[in-house]
């Protein structure tokens, strides 16, 4: 062979090994989920049921050329912090007093776009079978946020186990307290750490989102249970520079479909309810 015909097939060969590079590439791509062409979408949840939710919709996302891609936090501070700065688009793990004390406290200005689903705050024990026998001097665990410690003494207030000045105060505290006959001891512990400090405690509040993670029947296991008129709806969060983004607004709409409101009353039967 000249020189010609050998300069020719190495070049031959050259192109041929690129070409299987960009296959290999392009296949990997797709055998990811990621799809060519498609707009990635990321978005921050708690597992059960905010990532439960969003997996249930990602399908249908994907029929619209939308990559969802669903971050699971463990916390309640991180999601909006990583929003915030800007290494995700969205979150989807709160209610709207949370977001408000969020914001204040961290001088943001993350925005609600639609609500969800509500689920309702129950105080669970495994030493008592009903909160009337809740025992003098008891010690009793709530969150340490202050939107979700507020919600819990309401749960209480409402329950006669403690009197608030202002029942009505989403961020009363125990300072609030006017009467407790009871006698009864609060303990202030991250909201994640309280299914796992239960067997310690007479009673605990806990976040239902928590309370499924735990194996936690609500409709079943808690003593008192907030009913479905609860005002603590959660809700898809976004920034104001992406708020009106296409695909924020094509969750958004999902998020609100029939399809997800039958989702949310199948699956938990009660336990978390749809909010529109």
């Amino acid at each position: 062979m000249n020189n010609n015909g050998q300069y020719w097939d190495i070049e031959r060969r050259t192109v041929m090994g690129h070409w299987r590079l960009l296959s290999f590439a392009l296949l990997s791509l797709v055998s990811a989920g990621i799809g060519y062409g498609a707009e990635q979408l990321t978005v921050a949840a708690t597992a059960i049921p905010h990532a439960e939710i969003l997996e249930f919709v990602k399908p249908e996302l994907a029929k619209e050329g939308i990559d969802l891609q669903i971050k699971v936090f463990t916390d309640y501070v991180q999601p909006n912090v990583q929003v915030a700065e800007k290494h995700l688009d969205a979150s989807f793990f709160e209610h709207l007093p949370f977001l408000n004390e969020f914001n204040k406290n961290r001088n943001q200005n993350l925005v609600p776009i639609v609500p969800v689903h509500i689920e309702p705050f129950g105080a669970y024990s495994v030493r008592v079978k009903d909160i009337k026998d809740l025992p003098e001097n008891a010690s009793v665990a709530i969150p340490n946020d202050p939107s979700n410690s507020g919600r819990a003494l309401q749960l209480l207030n409402r329950a006669g186990l403690i009197t608030l000045k202002d029942p009505q105060n989403i961020l009363a505290t125990t300072r609030d307290i006017t009467d407790n006959p009871k006698h009864l001891r609060f303990t202030e512990v991250e909201a994640a750490t309280l299914p796992r400090i239960l067997g310690q405690v007479d009673l605990a509040l806990i976040n239902t989102n928590y309370a499924l993670a735990a194996k936690l029947d609500p409709t079943k296991d808690a003593l008192v249970i907030e009913d479905g008129h609860s005002p603590y709806a959660n809700y898809l969060v976004a920034r104001p520079d992406n708020k009106e983004r296409p695909a924020i607004k094509k969750l958004a709409e999902v998020l609100n479909s029939p399809e997800v409101k039958t989702f949310i009353e199948t699956r938990y039967h009660g336990a978390v309810i749809p909010a529109f």
